[in-house]
């Protein structure tokens, strides 16, 4: 569920949302890596000013914690 939440929360930020893919790999039973795959060209706006804007993704990563209990860690990686 937070993976197709976190996949159409960035394409609704970047200009190409059409390149973005999202992945989720786990890595211990309480820890989930989600990797997403933008343009190149979107990486910084999808970061934002300051990381303002992938700091607000693990924000609401970390509210699913608390219902699930497993950590999540994102990662920005370009096509």
């Amino acid at each position: 569920m937070i993976i197709s939440f976190i996949e159409n929360y960035a394409k609704l930020i970047v200009s190409i949302p059409e390149d973005v893919e999202a992945f989720e790999e786990k890595i211990e039973d309480n820890f989930t890596l989600i990797t997403l795959k933008v343009n190149n060209l979107d990486i910084g706006k999808l970061i934002g000013k300051n990381g303002n804007m992938i700091n607000a993704l693990k924000t609401i990563a970390n509210g699913c914690k608390a219902k699930d209990g497993v950590s999540y860690k994102i990662q920005i990686v370009s096509k």
